[in-house]
């Protein structure tokens, strides 16, 4: 008993930290934020993630606003033989810039943590439900390039999340899975 306690002490610490408050752009523009970004690195304690993380490449996504104020994901993944598309809708909260979606499996937390909306967004995501609930991390940036300022400060904000440097991928560019997404 008492090995179980301390063991039971830390989860609920885990999940207290990543159900904390991540903060969102003050101010935020959905229209300013719409459009196509590349997604250069990610951070994720997926156990899914941290399996496949070293042989991911550059992905693209458009991101666009329902007239309700809803935001919609097209993620174009470069798979081993395929692109492999993905749609995420997500409804928008009381505050700009955060988002929720709930479906019969799974509850999903998204919010833009810090964009300059013409150079890069870091976009935090918490999902509860399936077998395990899982924190992760984006850079998206507009361009497929990235410094290594930017990829820095993506890397300073990780422990805010819960996120260690073992759990980050900076993506390769790819220029596979492209052709068509930029339009919305």
């Amino acid at each position: 008993m008492t090995v179980v306690l301390p063991s039971l002490a830390l989860a609920l610490l885990c999940l207290l930290r990543a159900g904390a408050e991540v903060p969102v752009q003050p101010g935020f523009d959905a229209e300013k934020f719409a459009g196509p970004w590349h997604v250069a690195a990610i951070a994720s304690n997926c156990s899914m993630f941290l399996k496949m993380k070293d042989g991911m490449k550059s992905s693209i996504t458009t991101i666009s606003f329902t007239p309700e104020g809803d935001v919609v994901m097209k993620l174009l993944w470069p798979m081993a033989d395929k692109c492999q598309k993905f749609e995420l809708l997500f409804q928008q909260s009381s505050q700009a810039g955060h988002y929720t979606g709930t479906s019969a499996e799974e509850m999903r937390d998204l919010r833009v943590m810090e964009t300059d909306y013409s150079g890069y967004a870091i976009v935090h995501e918490f999902k509860k439900g399936g077998k395990e609930p899982h924190t992760a991390m984006q850079l998206l940036t507009r361009e497929q390039d990235v410094s290594p300022q930017l990829l820095q400060k993506f890397k300073d904000l990780m422990p805010t999340v819960g996120l260690t440097k073992d759990m980050v991928a900076i993506l390769p560019k790819s220029g596979e899975c492209q052709e068509g997404v930029g339009q919305h």
